[in-house]
């Protein structure tokens, strides 16, 4: 009787622990990464809705698009790009 009684002291302290795996940590991390899933649902449908408004309002919003690009990246970027297009032009004769 010693053993059994020895044998359910050593059992892990949590029960949700399966496979070396802990569940609620696991359900935690779920839960986060599904909730920013939403949030990024709802900020992407809120982005639509300005490109519609600046469509509605004249814009191009395939300019309006690359002007976005463009100014995530470095200046340096940018200019190098703005070169190579130059260059590209000037060589078919544009």
């Amino acid at each position: 009787m010693a053993d059994a009684s020895e044998a359910q002291t050593k059992a892990p302290a949590k029960a949700t622990e399966t496979g070396g795996i802990a569940g609620e940590r696991l359900r935690s991390l779920v839960e986060r990464i599904e909730r920013l899933e939403e949030e990024r649902k709802a900020l992407a449908g809120d982005i639509k809705d300005i490109y519609v408004e600046a469509k509605s309002a004249g814009f191009d919003v395939k300019v309006l698009r690359q002007l976005i690009r463009i100014r995530r990246q470095e200046p340096a970027e940018v200019e190098e790009q703005e070169t190579l297009l130059d260059v590209y032009r000037r060589a078919i004769g544009m």
